[in-house]
């Protein structure tokens, strides 16, 4: 029996059984999607060298496309990346007449995530981890102590040379100038100014005369431009010490509910703007990933290919066939787990399940099998059941079965509650399938 601390097996149990993706643990029920994981991994790669790289992630409601982000949401930050993230909902968009773009830009700030705080919140953090980086690295080549005279003068020079770089980006200097602000609301103790810096980072001013009397300066991020700050943080994450920035956004199913077609074809022209920008060089040290369902990408009247644009650069090539997965395509296609796959999962939680109620598992691998057998029997399962649902009915299953010892295993499939599902004695070829189960 595998071990696995309690909290995190609790939260991993919890959060499959309530049909969401937990955000810890995942590399103890991670299975496939190795060629995916690959091929994102790869990507990381090239932004670390400096390059950027945008992929949208395509598949069903519970196929596994928010299980894919989460592993790579952990993967980059163990290769000391900065990651943000955020679900797309009516109120947050990439662009909106009501501050829709902006409400985006705010979540994506607050879910800012390292590998020493992976639940949110860095960006204080990040900060000062890097003015404590500049004054470790003067103090290094300097051979100055920190209360040194002349030390202040040589961090603050550096810390000038860093910020400098970033003028010739758009905004720049207005960024530069608030990191600037920062550091010497640091050096001087002044914790409410750097509270009121960390404000305005993430968004949260509305008017510019609040920020002129709180902080001197003239300037907000806007609904229009926050993608542009996006950027800056990436650069300037880079030249503080990480990896880079990914970002990660779930449900791109919001733009395509978006009633009014006008609405929704800003929205997908700030996506392609995106796009342009990280495949042509504009942008470093970036990475976007966006996650949304077969219908709201490929729809050619509401989808993402509704935008003749994106269309053009995200539609599969000519020579694509079905059954052969083209990874390094802008569109990732999720494929259902293999019948093998879904077995080696449901085995995983079987351990698990035993491991957090203290429990010797009786679960044998004929009653494995059998259960993979019955959920996929189900008509039309082999193109409509996912992941999600096989999960939460394996989970249930296992409740049962530790709450009701009496009860055996092929007692439970045999109910007419699993009945339905059961392949008929005819179904050949999905018996066939399972042959190499039962040797």
């Amino acid at each position: 029996m595998m071990k696995i601390p309690r909290r995190i097996s609790t939260i991993l149990i919890n959060s499959l059984k309530g049909g969401v993706v937990p955000r810890i643990g995942l590399p103890y029920i991670t299975v496939g999607r190795e060629t995916e994981i690959n091929a994102l991994l790869h990507d990381v790669d090239i932004i670390a060298d400096g390059g950027a790289s945008f992929r949208f992630i395509m598949g069903k409601y519970g196929s596994g496309k928010s299980f894919l982000l989460q592993t790579i949401r952990n993967y980059v930050m163990d290769r000391n990346f900065v990651v943000v993230d955020a679900d797309l909902s009516p109120e947050r968009r990439m662009q909106g007449t009501k501050g829709q773009g902006l409400a985006t830009y705010r979540e994506l700030i607050r879910n800012m995530s390292t590998k020493t705080k992976p639940d949110g919140g860095a960006l204080t953090l990040i900060l000062d981890r890097w003015i404590s980086g500049v004054q470790n690295e003067v103090a290094a080549e300097s051979g100055l102590s920190f209360d040194s005279g002349g030390f202040g003068m040589l961090v603050e020079k550096k810390i000038l040379e860093l910020i400098n770089s970033l003028n010739e980006m758009v905004h720049g200097f207005d960024f530069a100038k608030l990191l600037t602000i920062y550091y010497r609301a640091h050096i001087d103790g002044h914790d409410e100014n750097k509270t009121k810096v960390v404000k305005w980072f993430r968004g949260e001013y509305a008017y510019k005369t609040e920020v002129k009397t709180e902080l001197g300066v003239n300037i907000l991020i806007t609904d229009d431009d926050w993608y542009e700050y996006i950027k800056l943080f990436a650069a300037f994450l880079r030249k503080a010490g990480y990896g880079g920035l990914m970002i990660l956004i779930d449900e791109l199913v919001n733009i395509y509910k978006i009633p009014n077609s006008i609405t929704r074809q800003y929205n997908y022209e700030k996506i392609l703007t995106i796009y342009n920008d990280t495949l042509q060089g504009k942008a470093r040290h970036l990475g976007v990933i966006m996650c949304g369902t077969p219908q709201c990408i490929e729809d050619t009247r509401r989808g993402v290919f509704s935008y003749e644009a994106l269309k053009s650069r995200l539609e599969e090539g000519r020579f694509s066939i079905d059954g052969v997965k083209d990874v390094l395509a802008p569109v990732i296609k999720l494929s259902p787990l293999t019948y093998e796959e879904m077995l080696v999962l449901i085995e995983k939680l079987a351990e698990i399940h035993a491991g957090l109620f203290e429990y010797e598992r009786t679960l044998s691998q004929d009653d494995l099998i059998n259960f993979i057998k019955i959920e996929l029997g189900r008509i039309g399962a082999d193109t409509n059941i996912t992941p999600r649902e096989v999960i939460r009915d394996f989970i249930e299953v296992l409740n049962i079965i530790h709450q009701n010892p009496e009860i055996k295993i092929s007692e439970l499939l045999g109910s007419k509650s699993f009945a339905y599902a059961r392949p008929e004695p005819h179904d050949e070829a999905l018996e066939k399938e399972f042959e190499e189960f039962e040797i």
